[in-house]
């Protein structure tokens, strides 16, 4: 059954409609404010929010912009009181599912909240359905690199122009791939995939176009390769940058004629194919070090889409713990409802050099071992509390070492150097700053001596650069 979060600064509304909300079968969860309830929906996956319009700290309008922005599949409907109606229309405006006035009839908001269930479903499935076949996690995120993604794909979707598409591993390309393909008006036809790092070098130009029998010692017959079986339909190939240099040729001409011979046959077949191309390569790079063709890479990249790592959208990290939390809990037989605010914080801190991959490998663990109903921030390995903690030191308030204005062709010894004298600079002028002027208490908060911190001084100009009141107290 759905699960209804109800937000109303009156304890005695938050009761009533919580009983009547319950006795219908639903789980039920209340806050007294919007700023609560996002704290809820963070933790725990909400399939309908009630919430009152006027309420302290978080109102009712900001908490449906924030839901819509982060949560765009949960309904909201808001409650308004006689005479507000005004306001209600705006809220309609601004997303709102509906609106309900005071007082209410039990039996309206019943049917509204009903409807509202059967809306995030639908929505839920739509989702599910273009941008996830069962096979993995869907495409999840409300980023704006994401909606940057989803635009993009839905534009290029039904187009048979060549996609790059690039990232780092665990990233999604393959989601992307899919997502092109079911967009398409190939997606009843086939999505052939191919992983061409898999592939020994020797044997990669019979897997993409086949063979004849005696082409090669034990080809007792023929074969039809990965761009015959993907005509009409979609070819994916993943890890492009891994084929060989001279096989780089004859993929180029199969992409720009749609023709190309099996290995030891004479005749020239025709397909036609739409192809994705993969990567976690610098291609560019590859091209410089002689690896990778130019024109090809420029074939290929007709509609490039660069993925971001997790950590340059760390805001959809709660969304993807959501999703992990729900699929693992029912997967493993758990009662996992949640985690906790502070485990939430310590992984939308960490650095993911995994990526999505990374988390969902931790969050199944986490769902597995979980002793109670939400996720502790105890249970989460030590390396990522310990790597979270040090990424919650404000390091860059003592200013980016990346700005020291090296002299061209310094060397590394030199430019740590100068480094450091900044960073000196910085701290004791801060110190003197704080303290008035007073040298003393400047050298007790560096926890040097007030010699040395005089030496310091001297060695770095700061005599006359800063008011400092010579005391001896």
């Amino acid at each position: 059954m759905a699960h209804v979060l109800i937000v109303d600064d009156e304890v005695n509304i938050r009761r009533v409609l919580a009983a009547m909300l319950k006795r219908e079968g639903y789980e039920v969860t209340t806050a007294a404010d919007g700023e609560q309830a996002l704290g809820v929906l963070h933790r725990t996956p909400v399939h309908v929010v009630v919430t009152d319009l006027v309420m302290p700290r978080v109102g009712g309008m900001e908490l449906l912009r924030r839901v819509s922005q982060d949560f765009p599949d949960v309904p909201v409907i808001l409650i308004t009181a006689h005479g507000s109606v005004d306001s209600a229309v705006a809220a309609l405006k601004a997303g709102a599912f509906d609106y309900i006035t005071k007082p209410f009839e039990q039996e309206e908001l019943k049917k509204v909240i009903a409807k509202a269930a059967r809306a995030h479903d639908l929505e839920r499935q739509n989702l599910h359905a273009m941008l996830n076949d069962g096979d993995g996690p869907p495409l999840i995120g409300q980023s704006p690199p994401m909606r940057a993604i989803y635009d993009m794909v839905a534009r290029v979707a039904d187009s048979p122009s060549t996609v790059l598409i690039t990232g780092e591993s665990g990233t999604g390309k393959e989601l992307i791939a899919k997502a092109l393909h079911r967009g398409s008006s190939r997606r009843d036809k086939p999505l052939i995939k191919v992983n061409c790092a898999a592939i020994p070098k020797d044997l990669v130009e019979s897997e993409l176009f086949g063979y004849e029998r005696g082409a090669f010692t034990g080809a007792v017959g023929s074969k039809p390769g990965r761009f015959e079986l993907a005509d009409g339909g979609t070819l994916f190939l993943d890890e492009i940058g891994e084929v060989p240099v001279e096989m780089q040729v004859k993929l180029l001409r199969a992409i720009q004629e749609s023709e190309f011979e099996r290995v030891g046959g004479i005749k020239t077949l025709q397909v036609d194919v739409r192809l994705i191309a993969a990567t976690n390569r610098d291609l560019k790079q590859l091209i410089a070090d002689g690896r990778f063709r130019e024109d090809l890479y420029y074939r290929l990249a007709v509609v490039p889409i660069a993925l971001p790592p997790l950590r340059d959208r760390r805001e959809d990290v709660p969304l993807l713990v959501r999703y992990f939390i729900e699929k693992y809990d029912q997967r493993l037989g758990k009662k996992v409802e949640g985690i906790e605010d502070e485990a939430l914080e310590l992984l939308a801190n960490y650095s993911w050099p995994g990526n999505i991959r990374e988390l969902e490998n931790l969050m199944e663990r986490s769902v597995l071992f979980a002793d109670g109903p939400l996720i502790q921030a105890s249970a989460l390995p030590d390396a990522l509390r310990e790597k979270g903690a040090q990424a919650s030191v404000p390091i860059a308030a003592v200013g980016p070492l990346g700005a020291i204005a090296a002299p061209s062709g310094a060397s590394m010894k030199e430019i740590v150097r100068q480094a450091q004298a900044e960073l000196e600079r910085e701290l004791i002028t801060r110190a003197l700053e704080e303290t008035g002027g007073n040298v003393t208490r400047a050298a007790k908060r560096l926890q040097i001596s007030r010699k040395s911190l005089q030496v310091k001084m001297k060695e770095l100009g700061l005599r006359g650069a800063v008011d400092v009141e010579d005391d001896r107290s």
